[in-house]
């Protein structure tokens, strides 16, 4: 794994901290430890190919909570949770509001590795999703609203007469404005198209 991949450990139980940091350390990994959700929020974080493990039971901000809050802020950090009770209503809660893991310790080394690895390559996958997203967005700032109107219709299936008739224009100037739409999001077919629509939240 990259070494420069950072797992960020959550916990109020310093001899969790320090056991968890000692094996992930031996990974190449990244490891920046605090003692509460408060005190990880309150530093700001680089959050690209990394990860958490979180406690889900800790004094003020639980791990539940700090969840919430990293998704309100539009945080997109992958997260394990590890709870000392194995609570399975909590667990389903946790992994639908998407949790990578829910482990219950004391956890074994082997499974805590395999979270951490499934973890960061849903940080990478994440990452790269938020990267397209990004691109569309900016590919759909550069059209016209009468552009944005034409391709919201294309990527509908509609044809080039069909949206002529919706949006009273010829089928000429239809034309027209698929090729510069083409043109400037660098698309080269209508799927790519509603790739970057979807993408950007034009279309869904």
């Amino acid at each position: 794994m990259n070494a420069k991949a950072t797992v960020f450990v959550v916990d109020d139980d310093p001899a969790v901290r320090d056991s968890l940091t000692l094996l992930l350390e031996e990974e190449d990994l990244a490891i920046k430890s605090f003692a509460s959700a408060e005190a990880f929020l309150a530093e700001p974080a680089e959050v690209r190919h990394s990860c958490a493990i979180v406690d889900i039971r800790m004094p003020g901000m639980d791990g539940m909570q700090l969840q919430a809050e990293l998704a309100r802020r539009g945080v997109l950090l992958p997260i394990i949770f590890l709870t000392g009770h194995g609570d399975i209503p909590l667990s389903v809660r946790a992994v639908k509001a998407g949790a990578v893991d829910f482990l219950t310790k004391p956890v074994t080394a082997k499974a805590l590795l395999e979270s951490v690895h499934a973890a960061l390559l849903e940080s990478a996958r994440l990452a790269s999703q938020a990267e397209a997203n990004q691109t569309a967005m900016e590919c759909l700032a550069s059209l016209t609203e009468r552009e944005r109107q034409v391709m919201a219709l294309a990527v509908e299936g509609l044809h080039n007469k069909e949206i002529a008739r919706h949006l009273g224009i010829s089928h000429r100037t239809v034309e027209i404005h698929k090729a510069r739409i083409m043109h400037k999001t660098g698309a080269n077919t209508l799927l790519d198209l509603a790739r970057i629509a979807e993408a950007s939240g034009l279309h869904s």
